[in-house]
């Protein structure tokens, strides 16, 4: 059987103290945040969006998408970007398949953090393309949703030169 990788590793749990700002310290950085869905990144910075994924003990998948140019490039970022097996990088089908059914049929899920960089905006992939993308995660999502698994996507566009 297949099974996920985590990629966030575990920090160390700091002593309870009482001093200004501790509360803070301790709430979440995702709590205006909902469990599951796909949005840009805007002002989180993904060292901060790993960190939480480490706190929370859930799976940090991340993908740096620039110098892609097609959708099959992108495809094969992303799947090896999350070291899925080669079958889930061919096309949006496989990936969606992966990032449902294969990780379920894998155990329990303790929730997913993802984050796609820099996704290209190219001639052979363009914003339908994009789109497309983006909906293979928000299907994810709502694949997740149904099983109580928090699954939020981050993403950003790369900046056309």
């Amino acid at each position: 059987m297949w099974r996920i990788p985590t990629v966030a590793t575990r920090g160390a749990e700091g002593a309870t103290s009482h001093r200004p700002g501790h509360l803070e310290e301790k709430m979440s950085l995702l709590m205006r945040v909902p469990p599951n869905l796909v949005q840009s990144i805007r002002a989180f910075r993904v060292a901060e969006l790993q960190q939480e994924a480490a706190r929370l003990g859930q799976h940090f998948l991340y993908a740096h998408c620039a110098n892609t140019l097609t959708k099959q490039q992108v495809c094969a970022r992303i799947g090896e970007n999350f070291y899925f097996p080669k079958p889930c990088s061919k096309n949006f089908d496989a990936l969606r398949k992966c990032l449902t059914e294969t990780l379920s049929e894998a155990g329990p899920q303790p929730g997913f953090l993802v984050v796609l960089e820099q996704l290209p905006s190219a001639q052979k992939f363009d914003k339908e393309a994009r789109e497309n993308l983006l909906d293979v995660f928000r299907d994810a999502a709502e694949f997740w949703a149904e099983k109580k698994v928090p699954f939020r996507v981050f993403y950003s566009f790369a900046i056309p030169a």
